[in-house]
């Protein structure tokens, strides 16, 4: 096999690159890195330190940006949530460290909103603890919460997800009972990072809250947790790097992260939060302006611009007649997907394909609405 004649490792492996329209996915390995982020984690690579060290320097840096007692840097947002129930189930005592994921007469279990569950509320569970869902699919209430403590309760858990839930208590009510009763109260806040005010609202929020790298254009697989220091102290000690150090063999070593990718995620947040984030948001419109001007003059079809709550503010739909058009937005979806390049977009229903700006390179708009139209036509 001729290895010689490729000029990117995609080709030699046989992989087809695909234009990212549908958002920052695990699927497709996150988001483009930001420059500044690959310099950092090109720098990390000159040369070795000791990873207890640049743990616990990046975490001061992290925690001095955000306000808040002390922070620490994970493999990703699950494992930040899955070292945060860890360090609430065993602290900082070896011999229950060394226990997990056997949590056999440890408090074990975290409590959850039953309609505030979310596709990763499983990652509460992988270092041994078990999910409770309080109240009902329809409503949870305080009253709710009080009822299902009881002495195995080990933490209140959060799904961050704006606007909140009206179903539901507010994140500051729940956590709020949950230090009435002595229970460390755990949000995941993974992309709920702008504006900055409301980073650091959300970073201030609870005993501990999670936060996933790629949003702010580092590593895929980084992520964070901050909050109280002595929980922070507790997370450090289920880490990959106490198993090593303290005999205890800590559930953590499946968790590695790489000098580089805590450098990159240093970079990450740190650059969030001196850039010029109008300038940032501007820098779309012309995106959308291309998907308008391409595609608002094929009848049956109109674009729209959606708020989100999110980093960023607008999602662009594309609305379209299938039944006139004779072809369904998933069709769509398959089209594009199978061609050349491979594009992926979401199909939000039927009717109605989904576009995310903010995951395009130059030029790659022009490039996936010219070929979404195309379709469209020939039909």
């Amino acid at each position: 096999m001729n290895t010689n004649s490729y000029s990117t490792i995609y080709e030699k492996l046989g992989v087809a690159p695909v234009i990212n329209a549908w958002g920052v996915a695990t699927e497709l390995g996150g988001w483009t890195l930001s420059p500044k982020v690959s310099k950092a984690m090109e720098e990390a690579n000159s040369s070795q330190v000791e990873m207890i060290d640049l743990l616990k320097k990046s975490g001061e840096f992290l925690a001095e940006l955000l306000g808040v007692e002390a922070a620490y840097i994970t493999s990703g947002g699950a494992a930040a949530q899955a070292l945060s129930v860890a360090a609430c189930m065993a602290g900082t005592d070896p011999n229950l460290i060394k226990k997990l994921p056997d949590t056999t007469g440890m408090k074990n279990k975290v409590l959850l909103h039953k309609p505030n569950q979310y596709m990763f509320s499983r990652c509460y569970t992988l270092t041994g603890a078990q999910l409770v869902e309080v109240g009902s699919d329809e409503k949870s209430t305080i009253e709710d919460l009080e009822n299902s403590i009881d002495a195995e309760t080990a933490a209140i858990a959060y799904w961050v997800q704006p606007p909140t839930n009206p179903d539901i208590p507010s994140l500051q009510e729940t956590v709020k009972f949950a230090r009435s009763k002595g229970i460390p109260a755990i949000a995941d806040a993974c992309s709920q990072i702008y504006p900055l005010e409301y980073f650091r609202e959300n970073a201030q929020s609870a005993d501990l809250v999670t936060f996933g790298g790629k949003y702010v254009g580092a590593p895929h697989s980084s992520g964070f947790v901050c909050g109280k220091a002595d929980l922070i102290e507790a997370i450090s000690h289920q880490s990959f790097v106490a198993y090593h150090y303290d005999g205890s063999k800590a559930v953590g070593r499946a968790m590695k992260i790489d000098r580089q990718e805590i450098a990159g995620l240093v970079a990450g947040v740190e650059d969030w939060f001196t850039m010029n984030h109008e300038e940032r948001i501007l820098g779309y419109e012309s995106r959308f302006e291309t998907f308008e001007n391409i595609l608002n003059n094929i009848p049956n079809v109109q674009t729209e611009r959606t708020e989100v709550h999110h980093y960023v503010p607008y999602y662009l739909k594309i609305n379209i007649d299938s039944d006139k058009l004779g072809i369904t937005a998933t069709e769509i979806k398959t089209k594009l997907d199978s061609g050349h390049p491979r594009i992926w977009v979401g199909d939000i229903d039927a009717n109605t394909i989904g576009i995310s700006i903010h995951t395009l390179n130059e030029e790659e708009d022009e490039i996936v609405a010219n070929r979404i139209s195309d379709i469209l036509i020939g039909y």
